[in-house]
Parts: C-alpha cells; sequence; structure tokens
C-alpha cells in the first residue's frame, strides 16, 4: 500500500472517525482526496507522499493568513520557550485578554479556551445563571455550535444524550423575527438565551441582529452571537461591527489565532463576572482547564492581531472571494451551467451550490467538482480564504475551475455515475453510517 493509504489505516485503527474533527473524516471527502496531510505551507498542503494541493479548506476556516505564518509562528516559539503553561496566569494570558478587551467595544472580559464548543457551552452556562432560566432558543439554519448535550441533543445524531437536555433547547429561523417572538410567547419567562451565528451564506436583513436583541432585552434573555466563522473575517471587529449590532456574550475561535488552538468566551462584565471572584452571588464554575490559556496560542492571538491591523488582511479577503466567486460563476455560464453550479454568499467566506439535471441540490454533483479539483491540484471542500490565496492563486484555482467543469457538464448529459469515482460524500449529522 502507498504511504497515504497506510496512514489512513492506521487513523481508522486508533482514531474514532479516522480524525478529531468529523468534517475532517474520510466521509466528508472524495475517494481520491488526500487521507492525511503532512504539512501546510502558505496556501499549499502535502500529503505524506509529497503531493501538493493549493488549499481552500485552510484547516476549516482556522488559517487566515496561511500556514505557518512566519510571524505568527514565531511570536508563538517565543512563548513556548517562556514555559508555554504556568503555575498561575500568565503574563501574555493578560495582555491578549486586555487587547480583545481593547479591540472590541463590546467586549469587557474573557475567558480562553481551546475550542469553539467549550465556549458556546460556557455562555449557555452562563445564560441560564445569570437569568435563573433553562431553555435556549438557537438558530435553526445554523449548522454547528457546540458538541456538548444543549446542542447534540436537538440533533438526529442525538445517541448518548438524555431526553431531558432535548427538550430544553427551541429552535427559531433565520432572519424571521416572528418565529422568535413565537417562542418568547409559547414559554413565557422561561427562555434564558438566544445563539446564533451573525450571518453564514444569508446575511441579516431589515435589522434582524437588532430585532433579536430588542427581544431579548424585552423578555430578560441574554442575546449570544457565535463568531466561530466571521470573526477575524468579516471584519477585524467581527460580524458584529460589520452588521452594527452588539451582543450580551460573543464567542471566537477559526481565524483568531491563524490556526493555533485559541477559542474565547467575550462579554458584558455584569455576567462574564459571575465566573469570577468578584461578586456575592452563586458561583458560576464557568470554564476552568489546564491548557485553556496555553501561552503559545495566546502569543499568536496578540501577533495575529497586530498582522491585521499591519496588512488589512480582511480586505484581502474580501477580495479574492469577489475575484474567485465572480470567475468560477462566469466560467459556469459559459459552459452553459450557470444554473447547476453557483459560488454565492458574502466573498470572504463564500459556498459553492452544486445542483442535478433537475435543478436539485446534488452531494454526488458536489463530490464530483470536489473530486475533479483535487484531480487538478486544488483542494477544496468548501471555500475559505487566506491573506495567502494571492491573486495568482486565485487564477490557478479558476484554471482548475475551468476544466472541472467540463466534467460537470458531461455528467449533467451522461449521468454522474459515469464520472464519479466512488461513492458521494456525507452529511456529517445523520442517523446511521
Amino acid at each position: 500500500m502507498s504511504n497515504n493509504r497506510i496512514y489512513q489505516e492506521k487513523a481508522h485503527r486508533y482514531i474514532p472517525a479516522g480524525s478529531h474533527t468529523y468534517s475532517r473524516a474520510d466521509d466528508s471527502y472524495p475517494l481520491n482526496a488526500p487521507p492525511v496531510l503532512e504539512k501546510g505551507q502558505g496556501a499549499y498542503v502535502w500529503d505524506i507522499e509529497g503531493n501538493k494541493y493549493l488549499d481552500f479548506g485552510m484547516a476549516l476556516r482556522s488559517v487566515t493568513l496561511g500556514y505557518n505564518f512566519e510571524r505568527i509562528s514565531n511570536a508563538a516559539i517565543e512563548q513556548i520557550h517562556k514555559g508555554n503553561n504556568l503555575t498561575r496566569a500568565s503574563k501574555i494570558e493578560v495582555e491578549a485578554a486586555e487587547a480583545l478587551c481593547q479591540l472590541i467595544p463590546w467586549v469587557e472580559m474573557v475567558k480562553f479556551a481551546k475550542n469553539g464548543s467549550t465556549v458556546t457551552s460556557a455562555g449557555i452556562k452562563l445564560a441560564r445563571a445569570y437569568t435563573g432560566k433553562e431553555y435556549v432558543a438557537k438558530c435553526a439554519q445554523h449548522p454547528f455550535f457546540s458538541y456538548d448535550d444543549w446542542f447534540i441533543g436537538d440533533t438526529v445524531m442525538n445517541s448518548g444524550v438524555p431526553d431531558v437536555y432535548k427538550s430544553r433547547t427551541l429552535n427559531f429561523n433565520y432572519n424571521d423575527i416572528e418565529s422568535l417572538e413565537k417562542l418568547f410567547t409559547e414559554y413565557p419567562g422561561e427562555i434564558a438565551c438566544v445563539i446564533l451565528e451573525p450571518a453564514t451564506t444569508e446575511e441579516p436583513k431589515d435589522r434582524f441582529l437588532n430585532k433579536i436583541k430588542d427581544l431579548c432585552q424585552e423578555n430578560k434573555a441574554v442575546f449570544i452571537i457565535d463568531e466561530m466563522i466571521t470573526g477575524f473575517r468579516w471584519h477585524l471587529q467581527g460580524a458584529c461591527k460589520y452588521y452594527d449590532v452588539e451582543p450580551d456574550l460573543v464567542t471566537y475561535g477559526k481565524g483568531m489565532a491563524n490556526g493555533f488552538s485559541v477559542a474565547a468566551l467575550c462579554g458584558k462584565r455584569e455576567i462574564m463576572e459571575l465566573g469570577g471572584l468578584l461578586h456575592d452571588k452563586d458561583r458560576v464554575f464557568l470554564i476552568s482547564t489546564t491548557h485553556g490559556a496555553e501561552m503559545c496560542g495566546l502569543g499568536a492571538l496578540l501577533e495575529t492581531i497586530n498582522v491585521y491591523k499591519e496588512l488589512d488582511v480582511t480586505r484581502r479577503l474580501w477580495s479574492s472571494g469577489k475575484r474567485l466567486c465572480e470567475g468560477m460563476n462566469q466560467i459556469a455560464t459559459q459552459n452553459g451551467i450557470g444554473d447547476k453550479l453557483q459560488f454565492i454568499g458574502v466573498p470572504c467566506s463564500p459556498n459553492f451550490i452544486t445542483k442535478d439535471q433537475q435543478g436539485q441540490v446534488s452531494l454526488e454533483f458536489r463530490t464530483l467538482f470536489i473530486q475533479e479539483m483535487i484531480k487538478n491540484g486544488v483542494l477544496m471542500p468548501w471555500v475559505a480564504l487566506s491573506y495567502a490565496h494571492t491573486d495568482e492563486l486565485i487564477d490557478l484555482a479558476l484554471e482548475a475551475g475551468r476544466k472541472s467543469m467540463d466534467v460537470y457538464k458531461n455528467a449533467l448529459t451522461d449521468g454522474v455515475e459515469k464520472y464519479l469515482d466512488g461513492r458521494a460524500i456525507k452529511p456529517v449529522f445523520r442517523k446511521k453510517n
């Protein structure tokens, strides 16, 4: 067997699902995808056998500057040489919290952790403690908030979650304020918080986010915005700044330290302090993790903020995304498949939609497009732009897209099964394998 396949077998032997994130697992990729990667540099990744791919996955959108961005790596290494994890709070820990509070006006206190699930669940706990209520209202269209029971219990993949948790999570629809108003009416005085992303492919309309804030204030619920993806991408101060809304609590993660493991729960002092020592209310065991404030990641965070300011990183993300989307859509239109393959959404974080002959969204055709892009040297499971995606690299992706769309067009005529090498990718949330 090839080294790639040897490591793929080892991955499944020693790691459930073969990776530590479900969206990195085999079933999320075509069969020709590199099963295990060895390194990344800039906008490229290499598999174990040295095959090189232009990458648009960018570590599940967490790398926004480029792999091994020298200034970030050096800042992290500097903190490693200072001990990396000390007996009491570190100097860099205090400086990083202060930097976030100074950077973002609605952030008054910060609690660091290593991943997004930890901080979103901590936000839910704080909201319940602050309000004395139990129910959580979450946006039904937003795909992932946490691996904890309050969220997973409300998905089809809820094995292992007690029913009591499932019943405490409610759903409303994005850009449908009436659906949230209905929940507050049906559960008067029982909803602790509302949580959603500020935007995904769809953006807020008609002051939707501010209307949620008003509803939360009227009903004494905590307004939580999950900026795991939008933070450090829409704007240095996040999508909250871009859409002009101020949450009570906000979470960050992907992109804030260019791939280093840093996440943060941030927000109003009166709520955050419940997890602290300077109050006479019941204590909240908020987040207590040995490695939550690991110094290398926080050194990377501070340098990431500096780099964003100096290089105007978000401008590059928006312009590169615009160039990619316009180019791909133009090629699709020229091929006569502009209604079947579309790059849509916010330019700094776009998505592509694949449809079959009948115009129905199709995982088979999505798999085919990703498969063909891989054959042409581009790994594009989704579209995550980084500062390393220069105009030259976007043009390389467009040329790969042109070749891939030739196959896509033929598959629409001849049938996708003729061109698809093996099974289609599968959604993460499903009842059975």
